[in-house]
């Protein structure tokens, strides 16, 4: 087959699925499979979105882990709320805030958010939900090429930082991967609640690594840590509500282009589009070191060239992350992301607990988002919800830090101004502006409009990590569906 042939045929890769009691996407098959058995066996969206993060956390640790964070939208009874598990630098000032090694590690959020989400909305005990995880984790995971090859690229950085005797260092792809101490820490969990992480013996040494390695992380720190439960960030979306994460995260700057996406929707047609979406992703990132002001971003105005590129750059390279969403016949809808920001994080490893630790305090730069000691550095998971006025909700989220606004708005606006299906606008080929560049799967048919407008082009294979990978769920008249990506490791499944 020929390499176009072969681009087309990858393109059709996406899947969709429709179920009875409740539809999942999610970064990784086992994650979904872990998910649709939790449906099935009677738990809701948000059981099984805990689930399949879980089932992520142990299978991904180069894109999530019990070290990192987890931010969610839930869509309930009650509208939407924002679960925020992302966690402060340590109380403690440093000189100065690296983006590796103990000095760049924030409190890690996840275990705290999953306990807070699962007692306002969760329906099965959380042991059973953690099951799939546990069982994986104890039983082992047959090493899969994306994580060798993690693991290749990354084994300078995270030995330096204690993982050096890390079991994981020395597998191959196929090898069977067992990680007992993984699977004490997740039973715990599903036992003592926050406190199996935050106190005692789990926190002593997280501080213990923290500190080994150039951090200032105290046991108090992790004793504090809170999960922030909040309202979204919104604004209108061709007659629907478009809800974003509030701050710590970067969502504002979706709602913003969104915003004005909406605002001028009459000068949109389908030549112009991708150039528009392009600069008006741009024009919304220089405000992302304020993004703690939120919705009253909204209020300001954006500038946007329809003909010319600006070049005005902004948005920076971080990879991975990965993305779970879900929904169930009782109309919950969760969408969510969870990470430890970089490839294995801060690199940090704990080898009691058998996690690696985030590195968000790299995410700090400057103005607002200055570091320093007790602050959130702004977050780049932002995962998205679309409610409508007949209360059908969509749920959107995707890897790809500062891709994941760019490529959330031109999924949505193939949707509105493309008339496409979901499914066909998470398919269709895309771009990222990075650096002051414009990388841009090969077999996008906006290129040469593209590049006449002035925007400094970078083709890339299609598929390439870099564009993300969507995860989507919701439900059309009550009935929940999901639908995935083609990209990555993402699937879709349904009970």
């Amino acid at each position: 087959m020929a390499a176009d042939g072969q681009q087309r045929a990858r393109r059709t890769n996406g899947s969709s699925a429709t179920g009875e009691r409740g539809a999942i996407s999610a970064g990784h098959p086992l994650a979904v499979e872990a998910g649709v058995a939790i449906l099935a066996s009677g738990g809701n969206a948000l059981d099984a979105a805990i689930a399949a993060q879980a089932v992520i956390c142990t299978v991904m640790p180069q894109a999530a882990g019990l070290g990192g964070d987890m931010l969610a939208l839930v869509r309930a009874a009650g509208g939407v709320s924002a679960i925020g598990g992302a966690g402060r630098s340590p109380i403690q000032p440093l000189p100065a805030y690296p983006s590796e090694g103990g000095g760049s590690v924030t409190v890690p959020g996840i275990v705290d958010a999953w306990l807070t989400a699962h007692r306002r909305f969760g329906r099965l005990p959380l042991a059973e939900i953690l099951r799939p995880a546990v069982g994986i984790a104890r039983t082992g995971y047959r090493i899969d090429a994306g994580l060798r090859s993690a693991v290749q690229y990354q084994r300078e950085r995270i030995s330096r930082f204690g993982a050096a005797p890390w079991e994981l260092l020395g597998l191959s792809e196929g090898e069977l991967w067992i990680q007992p101490e993984l699977a004490a820490l997740l039973e715990a969990v599903a036992v003592a609640g926050s406190a199996a992480f935050y106190t005692g013996a789990a926190a002593e040494a997280l501080v213990r690594a923290v500190r080994t390695h150039g951090g200032a992380l105290a046991i108090e720190d992790l004793a504090e840590h809170r999960t922030v439960e909040s309202d979204p960030v919104t604004t209108d979306w061709q007659g629907a509500t478009l809800c974003v994460q509030p701050s710590p995260t970067q969502g504002v700057l979706l709602a913003m282009a969104a915003h004005w996406l909406d605002r001028n929707a009459g000068s949109m047609n389908t030549g112009r589009l991708q150039h528009a979406l392009v600069e008006a992703t741009e024009a919304a990132f220089a405000h992302r070191d304020d993004a703690a002001r939120g919705a009253a971003l909204l209020d300001l105005p954006l500038e946007v060239d329809l003909e010319l590129a600006q070049h005005r750059g902004g948005p920076r390279a971080y990879l991975h992350t990965a993305g779970v969403a879900a929904s169930d016949a009782d109309g919950l809808v969760v969408s969510s992301l969870v990470s430890v920001f970089d490839d294995f994080g801060s690199g940090v490893f704990v080898p009691e607990l058998g996690i690696v630790l985030n590195n968000r305090a790299g995410g700090f730069t400057s103005g607002a988002n200055a570091p320093g000691p007790g602050k959130r550095p702004v977050h780049t998971l932002a995962p998205a919800m679309l409610v409508g006025p007949g209360g059908d909700a969509l749920a959107v989220a995707t890897p790809g830090a500062d891709g994941q606004v760019q490529t959330l708005l031109q999924v949505l606006a193939r949707v509105r101004f493309g008339a496409e299906a979901l499914p066909d606008a998470i398919r269709a080929p895309r771009w990222r502006s990075q650096n002051g560049e414009l990388l841009i799967e090969s077999d996008h048919p906006d290129i040469e409009d593209l590049r006449a407008r002035g925007h400094r082009l970078r083709l890339l294979e299609p598929g390439d990590d870099i564009f993300g990978a969507v995860v989507s769920a919701g439900t059309h008249g009550g009935i929940p569906s999901a639908t995935s990506d083609w990209r990555r490791l993402v699937t879709t499944g349904a009970a």
